[in-house]
């Protein structure tokens, strides 16, 4: 996540999990499922409407990078994108400074055009803004074509988190030599995995750049750092804080589902109930289908419209509840819910049918990522969770990593390679300059860092706030907690520049 969300874009869970005992007969055909975390790459796509460019102009080049940055050997190389605008930079003379964001799992315009912030204030500081993508997505694909690039696991072992930090910093580094700009400090920014990104670089990279503002960064969301299970408290408490109804409802359409399924008729009555463009061959999927929506709709449920994952209204998880709560008399329970997540996947009115396993951007990336590195452990726990209850269960993840992949997960590589255990002494002793930006009402929120570790470690915590909306460009329905929340943020990045600027005057003067 953003929006790596990124999306960190993009998405459901990938978990392949034995479930609790007791309910193990009942919906083991329902859920959980092999599908990756959600982060926000499912929803990136390239920029076509005219008004983006409009608003935030950029130029496209392209940067040879290696396939290996840990290699000596002579592999070929390949042509990562990214955006650039200099329009309100000042220049190396004047030292104006460097905003880059880290690429998400996804399409770098799409998350360009949704990091207002960075464009917002962009002006004010003289900086030039730099969007570098992340390999294998977009248009950065090793071996020439995302056919190629995907073909394997030894084309795919390419696709690390550890890979596209180096990318960054060796197109930051070569970028600011060419333009004589090695005095102008760099600042990260990044929103979900690409939070994620710009705090791990900062760790592994303080020369390169002075300060991160990582913006929901589920850094902590790893081995048993953070009880599995902590996602989808998260998501249903954002439910049951609007209905304790429509919480109750969803938590039992998952047998009224199942139950359906089996019947002899019931796939295709599923079908026509939730109004799905061809008819279901199993459950999983329509199962799939509601967990993702409403896994998305807790983090972005925003107090305001947007069109960032999919047209919404203002406190989308609120309106759902309505169409829920509200529905005809007579109503059976799945109708109820068909007429909830309505809001989310049909909120124009404008979609006849739906297809389900419609997705057109691709997460075979995403899904490498997660079976090898990015293991990040989920649970539903039968009594706080709105889900069908399950335990995680890493040698069934590990298998289906092996049959989908041929791979073996690393659980514990994240850690190795960028920490988490014993975060607030490791990160008051070696850490400085980063921002953990977050809201409550966003489910990865319990994965990041929710309280001050140091004078320079700071964490911005919104109790309204969900899914990086911090990062999202400003409007006039902006509420007065996220106009402070970036007043606070804009204040910090102005300390973490004067102090370079002072620190790099003295060593001249010297």
């Amino acid at each position: 996540m953003a929006s790596s969300t990124v999306s960190f874009i993009i998405i459901i869970i990938i978990i392949t999990t034995v479930l609790l005992p007791s309910l193990s007969s009942q919906l083991s055909d329902l859920f959980p499922s092999n599908n990756p975390p959600p982060f926000l790459g499912k929803h990136s796509h390239p920029i076509k409407q005219p008004n983006h460019h409009q608003q935030y102009r950029y130029e496209t080049r392209y940067f040879s990078q290696p396939l290996d940055h840990f290699s000596f050997l002579d592999l070929p190389r390949f042509r990562q994108r990214y955006l650039i605008n200099t329009e309100h930079w000042v220049g190396p003379s004047r030292s104006g400074p460097i905003f880059l964001y880290c690429g998400n799992e996804g399409d770098i315009e799409w998350f360009a055009v949704n990091t207002g912030f960075v464009w917002d204030i962009a002006p004010r500081f003289g900086a030039m803004i730099l969007f570098p993508e992340h390999r294998y997505y977009g248009d950065s694909m090793p071996f020439g074509s995302k056919e190629e690039a995907y073909r394997n696991a030894t084309t795919l072992s390419y696709l690390t988190a550890e890979q596209a930090l180096a990318d960054f910093a060796v197109l930051i580094t070569d970028l600011k030599k060419n333009l004589s700009a090695e005095g102008c400090p760099v600042v990260l920014f990044g929103g979900s995995y690409g939070g994620m990104l710009a705090a791990w670089m900062r760790l592994k990279y303080p020369h390169v750049a002075v300060g991160a503002l990582a913006s929901s960064a589920p850094i902590l969301q790893f081995e048993d750092i953070v009880p599995p299970e902590t996602f989808y408290n998260i998501v249903s408490n954002s439910f049951k804080r609007e209905s304790s109804s429509c919480f109750d409802t969803i938590k039992n359409s998952w047998n009224a589902l199942r139950s359906e399924g089996q019947k002899e008729d019931g796939l295709k009555q599923l079908s026509k109930t939730f109004h799905l463009c061809r008819e279901l061959t199993s459950v999983q999927g329509l199962s799939d289908w509601l967990d993702s929506a409403y896994s998305y709709l807790a983090m972005v449920n925003y107090p305001y419209p947007s069109n960032f994952l999919m047209p919404l209204p203002g406190h989308p998880i609120r309106e759902v509840c309505k169409k829920i709560d509200g529905s005809p008399a007579g109503s059976s329970i799945l109708e109820r819910i068909f007429n909830g997540v309505s809001v989310y996947y049909n909120y124009t009115g404008e979609v006849d049918c739906f297809q389900l396993d419609d997705d057109p951007h691709g997460m075979d990336g995403w899904n490498w990522q997660a079976c090898t590195e990015m293991v990040m452990p989920m649970s539903s726990d039968q009594n706080t969770s709105m889900f069908p209850a399950y335990d995680w269960d890493y040698s069934a993840f590990r298998e289906g990593c092996q049959r989908d992949f041929q791979v073996t997960p690393r659980p514990r590589w994240i850690t190795t390679e960028f920490g988490g255990h014993d975060i607030e002494h490791v990160l008051k002793s070696f850490g400085s300059n980063i921002i953990f930006s977050n809201g409550l009402l966003d489910p990865w929120s319990g994965g990041s860092v929710l309280k001050n570790i140091s004078e320079t470690i700071i964490a911005l915590i919104t109790k309204e706030g969900a899914h990086h909306i911090d990062l999202r460009a400003s409007s006039t329905e902006d509420p007065d907690w996220l106009v402070e929340q970036r007043a606070t943020e804009i204040k910090l990045i102005q300390g973490w520049i004067y102090n370079y600027s002072k620190k790099m005057k003295a060593t001249f003067e010297i």
